[in-house]
């Protein structure tokens, strides 16, 4: 059973968050901080890059195709694909809310890695990366409550460890890279893969914490939680 913390911030009052994302991880920060949200899963929305587009605004127009679907979705009261994460149950979504969509890019000298076909094609992309320095791309595009957007990003550069292919295959050969950018899980059994990383962890991860949470507290969307007494005045 997952411990229960101390929320660490809190919605401003009548905020709906909607997080527009299937990935595990960014459900497991905003759960960290101790935000409500009702996951929302736009299928079949995240575009292909564009010929000659930069990583940055690839990820940036991905991260917006996404919470663009949730905005549409909300607006029309969709439930299909929608899973609450708070106590309610049975609840349509709002017509308004905070809606929060994003995406991670991989990328190697300008040439975006996306999710690998199979092992093979795991493979080729780790050992690629192998002995050299990456960066990766984390984007948040957030759609306020009255429809306004306000889009971020954040870089992280990935120094791999030159491991031999016999390495890289044993990992290639795991379950881990299948639906990961790149081909490798910095969170998971590939941490070994990484000598150090340059930027946060948690841009590589998949959410740019630090400027999310200055972008959330800046516009009054979230609020630190306090201690409840526990530290004394």
């Amino acid at each position: 059973m997952r411990e229960i913390m101390t929320p660490l911030f809190t919605l401003a009052p009548g905020i709906d968050l909607i997080l527009a994302s299937a990935s595990p991880r960014r459900r497991r920060f905003l759960e960290e901080w101790g935000l409500p949200f009702t996951l929302f899963r736009p299928k079949g929305v995240e575009p292909p890059p564009a010929p000659g587009e930069s990583p940055e605004h690839y990820a940036r127009r991905a991260a917006a195709a996404k919470a663009l679907a949730a905005a549409d979705g909300t607006r029309a009261r969709r439930n299909a694909g929608c899973e609450a994460h708070r106590p309610q149950k049975g609840r349509t979504l709002p017509p308004e809310a905070l809606i929060l969509g994003a995406d991670t890019v991989v990328a190697l000298d300008g040439d975006i890695l996306g999710k690998p076909r199979d092992a093979r094609d795991a493979l080729d992309m780790l050992i690629r990366l192998a002995g050299h320095a990456h960066e990766v791309i984390s984007a948040v595009c957030l759609v306020l409550p009255g429809g306004r957007e306000k889009i971020l990003s954040d870089t992280s550069r990935v120094f791999f460890h030159p491991w031999p292919k016999a390495v890289l295959s044993a990992y290639a050969c795991s379950d881990e890279p299948a639906d990961k950018a790149g081909a490798y899980a910095v969170q998971g059994m590939g941490a070994f893969l990484v000598q150090r990383i340059e930027g946060a962890f948690s841009t590589v991860v998949g959410l740019p914490l630090t400027p999310l949470a200055g972008l959330l507290l800046d516009e009054g969307l979230m609020s630190p939680a306090g201690c409840r007494g526990k530290i004394p005045s």
